[in-house]
């Protein structure tokens, strides 16, 4: 307290002189140290957009608010340091600047050659890696749902600095970053539990509204295991930030965009006792059970999503064979190299606006008959008619080839016809 009062009185005598060129932050304890506060990351940022050449803020945020180019970032304990900085400000050095890696964003992850069998399963991963798809697995009970989704981030191009920057801005006014981790340099996998609420999931909560899971997924994963099990009222919160990549948080005295550009993993039994459909196993279930188990997933939601892959039980052989199975390094590969090519076009190919998608997606005449019949056959939507399309330029894409030909729409539509044989 008394540094405090010498910092007033001195203010009052100008013999410290706040220069407009030094922004401070932070929270003032009773006796005078200097505690960390929320969001150092977006205020560094701000900083320098203002204009601001050094930023003073708590030690514990120094670190974090130090990978902002343009400014100095001077980390303080207590406000007598404060007070000497103003009087000498060359006596201070700042912060080193942090140079996050994020070369290495794959590393460390769990490896897709620990999976015993389920090849297509790993195929529509490794295209919706590639193309920035959703995917949704349906399987009975340890067929392996879960341990290919949280291979899945380890198949991923590693993280941007733009990327990196703007989700460790959610983490950052979110308190989620400590001196641990200054700075996000993988992508999130996020894997809420089923008991989540609306505002846990999208945002929201009491007083100024926080981000959700699907902020916190952003550029990342969001992995819903047991899907059905969520309540319904959640599910269908998800639709607007798959199809606009943001949640907008309405309140009385302000609104609130939050980014949430993320790829949705899902995993679903068939039934509620998992085997409906299963050759090893019977299944317990009435068809009004189990139709009432799937409804629980909206078509709307449904149509939002992109893959759709049986998950079956791995056969006794495949489990115990000793054949090594690919890893995710090659995987990867094959996934940077088709996003290279959908990085010359301008667009991730889920994300291809509709006014270029026809040119982006130009089929052959194969194509043309496939995608009709198809089309026909199982009664698809018109945006389910896209964004088959746009799986399609994806394994189009990981094939090498410039255009969509009919075997690439073939493999597109094995993706979604497993929404026809349950929910049809």
């Amino acid at each position: 307290m008394q540094h405090a009062i010498r910092f007033v009185k001195e203010l009052r005598m100008g013999t410290v002189n706040i220069s407009k060129s030094v922004l401070l932050a932070g929270e003032l304890s009773l006796d005078g140290m200097l505690r960390p506060v929320r969001g150092a990351l977006p205020i560094a940022i701000l900083a320098r957009d203002r204009g601001f050449r050094n930023v003073v803020l708590p030690q514990e945020n120094a670190s974090e608010a130090s990978v902002v180019n343009g400014i100095q970032v001077f980390g303080l304990k207590h406000l007598s340091e404060v007070v000497s900085f103003f009087h000498n400000p060359a006596g201070f050095a700042p912060v080193s600047p942090l140079m996050p890696d994020l070369a290495q964003g794959g590393e460390g992850q769990a490896d897709f050659s620990d999976v015993r069998g389920q090849t297509v399963a790993k195929r529509a991963l490794e295209v919706a890696a590639a193309g920035g798809h959703n995917v949704l697995m349906i399987g009975p009970p340890g067929s392996g749902k879960t341990m290919l989704a949280k291979r899945f981030p380890g198949i991923l191009p590693p993280l941007t600095f733009p990327e990196a920057l703007e989700t460790t801005k959610i983490y950052s006014i979110s308190g989620r970053l400590g001196r641990e981790q200054s700075f996000i340099t993988q992508r999130p996998f996020r894997a809420p539990h089923h008991t989540i609420s609306d505002a846990g999931l999208i945002g929201g909560g009491i007083g100024v509204p926080k981000p959700g899971e699907v902020s916190f997924a952003h550029n990342g994963v969001l992995f819903l295991d047991e899907m059905p099990e969520f309540p319904r009222s959640v599910l269908e919160l998800l639709r607007q930030p798959l199809e606009d990549g943001e949640v907008v948080l309405a309140r009385s005295q302000l609104t609130l965009h939050f980014p949430s550009r993320f790829s949705l993993i899902a995993a679903m039994n068939p039934c509620p006792c998992g085997f409906y459909g299963d050759d090893q196993r019977d299944c317990r279930c009435t068809g009004a059970i189990i139709q009432r188990y799937l409804g629980r997933i909206s078509g709307p939601l449904l149509d939002r999503i992109d893959i759709h892959v049986s998950v079956p039980t791995v056969p006794y052989r495949e489990l115990r064979s000793r054949e090594e199975s690919e890893g995710s390094a090659r995987m990867r590969e094959r996934v940077m190299a088709a996003r290279e090519r959908q990085t010359q076009r301008g667009h991730v190919n889920a994300r291809i606006p509709s006014k270029t998608l026809r040119t982006v997606c130009e089929l052959d005449e194969v194509g043309e008959r496939s995608l009709e019949t198809a089309m026909r056959k199982l009664g698809l939507s018109a945006r389910a008619h896209d964004r088959l399309l746009k799986v399609a330029r994806t394994v189009a894409d990981l094939d090498g080839s410039e255009q969509v030909k009919g075997k690439h729409i073939a493999e597109a539509v094995q993706f979604r016809s497993l929404d026809r044989k349950y929910w049809a």
